[in-house]
């Protein structure tokens, strides 16, 4: 029987079906914990850095598509979370946070950490909202529970640490929270104006997002109605990649060329639950037709003909009676003609040419050919999502999560653990920047308190390889990028996990081996080469300009081995080609 607050929240939370809570322990928090070890239902998954833990939460809510927690203490405790919970929110994950405060009668007087959570959290949360009497429970905390599974999103509960000791009152207990399943369809005349757009186009494309997620057969059967190429956003890849003849990769930043070349060629974008961001790699001329969801979503990234509100797999299997099915295959052909040309050139890049430091497209690439068809891949923004994007390929079974939206550094390892914690079993491997394995470094112990058995491989180009590419773009002459890494291997060894040095390409292929096979958690520490260009599918006028800029800036600023260093990693094809 519940007695205190700190007790109906624990309770709320086993009847919500939640299993596990990520966090650091706090005085203002002491309750809650308490009630944790009494209760002994929910699992506390101790972390060394409350970013990490909220992190972790919001992949353990992308993998399970369920409610997770993370809790912590007051002032700077849960005020860490605030990047993790940023991105969650961005992911439209449902994440419930758990924020204590300082005591009640200490709120406004400038207390020891004090600080206002209600209001740092609001623009990352659907539901914010402070305890402050005992009264407001259960009431507060499962009003915030159904908006962060009904609203995809997160949820803050504030609680001042006194409050969680207080006698709970008396209520009999509502339904258990479970996100409801309703099914969102377009009108019939919706339906028809968008057919009569498609249908009096001759080459349509469809660019497909995270919408699509579980309705992979209903789009590759309206790409066949439509003789469609299907290109898809960063976090469409893990939905609609597998199993696909209609694919022709991704377009964007992180893209390459076919993808960009299928959209700019149509006549019609089909957008299929997308927010894509980049209004530049949107076609000039097409028309467009969106369907999302979220009606708010609707042109806020380009301008469009149409948009519908509804969920993408029944809109696409209502959408085909309306579409008439003897459509010409020349536009289809010839991207997926496109597309395997320059899949190709990516493949042909992804190779051991005996240099040193090894092409970080080479451990991607034998990465993705060595890991199980039920993998868990996250990958760290900067360049390992380029990696990801272009040589890690999706089964049905595969997921790849990471910070896509928000695009925070240091993402991948903590959503390792989220996704690991989930099932032990799993493969579940972390691609790593050697720039964000350094900012949350204290977590490769979380990694080994917890026993998650995560792979960790990290890019190690001894700088901050992306931005140094975004500067070459700018014509800037690289400046304050340059890392001075310990041996990574050892760090994590020193930690208690298995850490492996990589340093020549025959050194590669048995370490991902070992690394993957070792029972427990395992860091691999890859010397790849700094200068290896990812550039966009498209290089613009003022790109090429900068990129000349800065090669003639840097050879006056007395750096000229820097363009040679470029030169010989990328053969200069690898721009110009």
């Amino acid at each position: 029987m519940a007695t205190s607050i700190a007790d109906v929240f624990v309770q709320t939370l086993v009847d919500a079906g939640v299993t596990r809570v990520w966090g650091l322990p706090g005085d203002s928090l002491n309750a809650f914990t308490d009630a944790l070890r009494r209760d002994g239902r929910l699992r506390w998954l101790h972390m060394r850095h409350e970013e990490s833990a909220a992190f972790a939460a919001g992949a353990e809510a992308e993998i399970t598509g369920e409610l997770a927690v993370v809790a912590g203490s007051c002032g700077p405790g849960n005020l860490h979370f605030i990047n993790g919970l940023f991105d969650a929110q961005r992911s439209r994950v449902p994440v419930l946070a758990i924020a204590s405060h300082i005591p009640s009668a200490e709120i406004g007087s400038g207390y020891f950490q004090e600080t206002h959570p209600q209001e740092l959290f609001r623009e990352c949360s659907v539901y914010c909202e402070m305890i402050s009497d005992p009264s407001q429970m259960p009431w507060v905390l499962e009003i915030a529970m159904r908006a962060a599974v009904e609203k995809r999103g997160v949820a803050v509960v504030v609680v001042p640490g006194d409050v969680f000791f207080a006698d709970a009152p008396s209520r009999r207990p509502s339904a258990p929270i479970r996100a409801a399943q309703p099914s969102v369809v377009p009108s019939d005349a919706e339906l028809r104006a968008a057919a009569d757009i498609l249908d009096g186009a001759g080459r349509v494309t469809i660019l497909a997002g995270a919408g699509v997620a579980g309705a992979h057969d209903e789009v590759l059967a309206l790409a066949e109605r439509l003789q469609a190429p299907i290109v898809h956003a960063f976090r469409g890849k893990e939905h609609i990649e597998y199993d696909n003849p209609y694919d022709v990769g991704m377009t964007g930043l992180l893209g390459f060329a076919s993808g960009y070349r299928a959209m700019e060629k149509c006549d019609a974008l089909l957008m299929l639950g997308t927010d894509f961001p980049y209004r530049q790699f949107y076609p000039s001329k097409a028309k467009i037709v969106q369907v999302d969801l979220r009606g708010e979503q609707l042109g806020r990234r380009t301008p469009i003909d149409l948009g519908l509100v509804g969920d993408v797999g029944v809109t696409a299997s209502a959408l085909l009676s309306y579409l008439r099915g003897d459509r010409d295959d020349g536009h289809l052909r010839d991207a997926v003609s496109h597309y395997r040309k320059t899949r190709k050139d990516l493949d042909d890049l992804a190779v051991d040419d005996g240099k040193q430091p090894l092409h970080p497209q080479f451990v991607a690439r034998l990465l993705d050919q060595l890991a199980d068809d039920d993998a868990v891949f996250t990958a760290d923004v900067g360049e390992p999502v380029v990696w990801a994007a272009r040589y890690l390929s999706m089964t049905k079974e595969r997921r790849l999560l990471g910070s896509f939206t928000h695009g925070s550094m240091a993402n991948a390892m903590p959503q390792a653990l989220g996704a690991q914690a989930v099932d032990r079993d799993r493969q579940v491997i972390a691609l790593s920047g050697d720039g964000g394995i350094a900012m949350l470094l204290g977590d490769l112990l979380s990694i080994r308190q917890n026993d998650l058995p995560i792979k960790v491989i990290v890019f190690n180009n001894s700088a901050l390889g992306f931005v140094e590419v975004e500067m070459k773009a700018a014509g800037i002459v690289n400046f304050g990028t340059t890392l001075d890494n310990p041996d990574f291997a050892a760090v994590a060894t020193a930690m208690g996990l298995t850490g492996i040095r990589v340093e020549r390409g025959d050194e590669l292929e048995p370490a991902l081996r070992r690394a993957l096979q070792v029972p427990g958690p395992v860091l691999v520490d890859v010397k790849v080469a700094r200068q290896e260009l990812s550039i966009p599918p498209a290089i613009t006028a003022a790109q090429a300009k900068g990129f000349t800029l800065w090669a003639l800036r840097t050879v006056l600023s007395g750096r000229g081995d820097e363009l040679l260093d470029l030169a010989d990693t990328n053969l200069w094809r690898r721009l110009f080609g």
